[in-house]
């Protein structure tokens, strides 16, 4: 397994809230939040490339490195009903988006300081609820299969985001292991630190290494406010995991979110000085995004101030 470019330090970006960008800012139906759906369509394709190419020149312009990510978190199994396709088209659904950001990355890589191509799954099921995850046994099981189909490609690394149990991490992790692939564990949180299964983040993260022998390049938290969490981030060893921080703009909680029909973009500025005390008290960490609510005005604040 080859060394990952953000594990030698730098800073890194990544993209934002991709998904309800495109829905609410930008019109785009994408069902079941299944952002690969829009490769399908020309005016599809062309939103997920407007999209990103604003996230790349922003790399650029800081001289920073970028996790790029495969609009494929929900390109899996458990949705395909829901999005009347077969196990086949999954399969070329994420062939098709892999080669979309092997383009992305060739057209950038010349002028980005570095650009990781990240496979991007997510949990089984709804991202907000904890009830429905899989045991970690079952869990390697199912994510074996989109792994795999990364493992075969020119992926460089997967993140499992927005995942809701230790167990499920467990299995993702081991499935990584087996196919000989980096991975990144990204939990959510509700608006206590815990995770939606009640567990504390602290003990989620040692049940995952102590079970995989911390094979996880390291761990991140997405798709919480930073006021959910931050009084978790206690001076402790397992804070050393954390590298990375993709949160949501809405300091709502996830129930919230959930019955909102329109979307809450926060504050930019004071999401970026929200980071600042993130950074402050894990001065190691070095990658940063954005997820619901956020886009490319977030995560330019976010940059502007912790590149200073």
């Amino acid at each position: 397994m080859s060394e990952l470019p953000q594990m030698s330090g730098g800073f890194f970006l990544t993209d934002a809230g991709l998904e309800t960008d495109l829905i609410f800012n930008h019109g785009h139906e994408i069902p079941a939040f299944a952002a690969h759906t829009l490769l399908s369509s020309p005016d599809g394709r062309q939103a997920l490339d407007r999209y990103f190419q604003g996230f790349l020149e922003l790399a650029k312009s800081h001289q920073a490195g970028f996790v790029l990510d495969i609009p494929t978190w929900r390109a899996q199994r458990h949705f395909a009903s829901e999005l009347g396709v077969s196990v086949s088209q999954l399969r070329d659904a994420n062939d098709e988006a892999i080669a979309f950001g092997k383009s992305l990355k060739d057209q950038h890589q010349d002028s980005v300081s570095a650009i990781v191509l990240n496979g991007v799954i997510g949990p089984c099921g709804d991202a907000y609820d904890g009830t429905q995850s899989l045991d970690a046994a079952d869990a390697q099981s199912y994510h074996r299969e989109q792994i795999g189909w990364f493992a075969e490609s020119d992926v460089e690394m997967i993140t499992a985001l927005t995942l809701t149990s230790a167990d499920e991490a467990i299995g993702i992790v081991r499935a990584a292991a087996t196919s000989d692939i980096p991975v990144v564990v990204s939990f959510t949180v509700e608006t206590d630190g815990r995770l939606p299964t009640g567990l504390p983040l602290d003990e989620a993260i040692q049940q995952v290494d102590a079970a995989t022998e911390n094979y996880a390049a390291y761990y991140m938290i997405n798709c919480a406010h930073p006021d959910h969490f931050s009084s978790a981030l206690s001076d402790e060893p397992w804070l050393r995991r954390i590298r990375g921080f993709r949160c949501n703009a809405s300091r709502k909680s996830h129930a919230e979110l959930d019955a909102s029909e329109t979307l809450d973009a926060g504050n930019p500025t004071e999401l970026a000085q929200d980071y600042l005390k993130l950074k402050a008290t894990l001065p190691w960490a070095n990658v940063f995004g954005g997820c619901c609510g956020s886009d490319l005005r977030h995560v330019t604040e976010i940059a502007n101030v912790l590149a200073s």
